[in-house]
This record gives C-alpha cells, structure tokens and sequence, in this order.
C-alpha cells in the first residue's frame, strides 16, 4: 500500500491527556473543512516526504519508558488501508493508542476498537447535524455514519471525547444547543479555540470569543458531564 505517514511528531505532552506521547500524522481526507490547519496533509499529501513505520518503530524502541502513547491523527486515519497494521505494530511496544477521528468511517473505528487496538478516541464535532455539509464542504456527507460513530463511541467502553474547533464564521448558539442534543449524555466534549496558521483551507476566518465560549460551555454542561474550553487564554 503506498505509505502515508506524512508527518511525526517524537514528542508531545498535549495531544494524549496525562500521557508523554508521539503523535503520527497521517495524509488525505475525506473532508474539506475550510478553518482545517492541516491543509497540506489533506491537499498535498502525495507530495510530502514520508517516514516508515520502521523508522518509527526504532525510534518508540529507544525511548522506551519514556514514551507512554501514540496519537493517529491526520488528515482522517481510518482512510488508511494500513492502519490496523501500524497499530498493531505499536501496540506490541506496549504503548497506548489514541485514534483522533472525524467520524465518518464507523465500521473501521469498530473493527480496532474490538480488536482491541485503541485506548482513547477523539472525535471531531464538525457541527450541528443540518451544517456539516457546510462545514465539511462535502454536501452529499452521509450522515448516519456520523450518528453511528457517536453512538458506538460513547458505548463501546474504550475512553473518549468528543470535540468542537469554534469558528465565528461557522458556530453560534443554535449550533451548540443542537451539539447538546446529539451527544447527550456523553462523558467529556472540548471547544477548541480556531487559530488561524496561514496554512488553513480557507482564509479571513475568526475565533469564537471566550466570553460567548463561556456561555456555550454552561448550556453544554446541562447535558454533557464534563465540558472543557481548550487553547483559550
């Protein structure tokens, strides 16, 4: 298969709550989410240099001990045909995995989490249901593949979150109460602040401000039971 680790990063201490951990960066998307800072591994991926796994693998080998955990992100891990290989492979190091996911392949989040190759899920929120096509750029998105990941996510026993990037442009309070309502009960959801790079899909996008962040968080916590707001100073 061709090889789509596009990026890696051997140290972080913010991508797995509470755990030392290295995060791969994985290419290609399946959604087009303008305020996504990730724009080359969604549009460029072909053409940045890779890593193999062996180059990773010898690495983790090295800092064993030091390295609790892995995160798969992207781009959308589960586009890749050879994902449950890499995990696999990392697990046998006796490292946590944390898969970040947007949602939209539930039938390969199922298949690792029963396999028992994942220790943590996060999940993108893109929005409320009637505006993910807006949000995602993809106007025919099947919906109920969205739906199914939440529900098996919030029941499948495997530790997760659920999370927001707020963007002024694409988020108000509708939005959220609509959020409230699709993740009701879940454990722990997260509004991320937007930070605009230069390398987003879109340009001249805004943050939510913290004040209306605030006011977000209070209408989530009467339905969420743990309600975070992330990169806001």
């Amino acid at each position: 298969m061709k090889n789509l680790i596009c990026g890696f990063e051997k140290m972080s201490m913010v991508d797995y709550d509470g755990k030392i951990c290295a995060t791969i960066f994985l290419g290609n998307c399946n959604f087009r989410c303008p305020f996504c800072h990730n724009s080359s591994l969604v549009l460029n991926y072909q053409d940045i240099d890779k890593y193999t796994l062996d180059e990773i693998l010898s690495y983790l080998r090295k800092r064993s001990g030091i390295i609790e955990a892995i995160c798969i992100t992207g781009g959308e891990p589960t586009m890749y045909p050879d994902l449950e290989e890499i995990i696999t492979e990392i697990k046998k190091l006796n490292l946590l995995v944390k898969l970040d996911t947007n949602g939209s392949n539930p039938k390969v989040v199922k298949s690792l989490v029963e396999k028992g190759l994942i220790d943590y899920i996060a999940m993108d929120i893109k929005n409320s249901f009637v505006k993910y096509p807006l949000t995602t750029s993809i106007i025919n998105l099947n919906m109920d593949k969205i739906k199914e990941s939440i529900d098996y996510i919030m029941n499948c026993g495997v530790d997760y979150e659920f999370r927001t990037t707020l963007v002024k442009e694409f988020h108000n309070l509708d939005d959220i109460k609509d959020i409230a309502l699709m993740i009701k009960g879940a454990k722990k959801y997260i509004m991320q602040c937007f930070v605009d790079n230069g390398e987003c899909l879109k340009q001249g996008l805004h943050k939510v401000s913290k004040e209306d962040a605030e006011g977000y968080k209070a209408v989530l916590e009467k339905y969420v039971q743990k309600v975070e707001l992330r990169n806001y100073d």
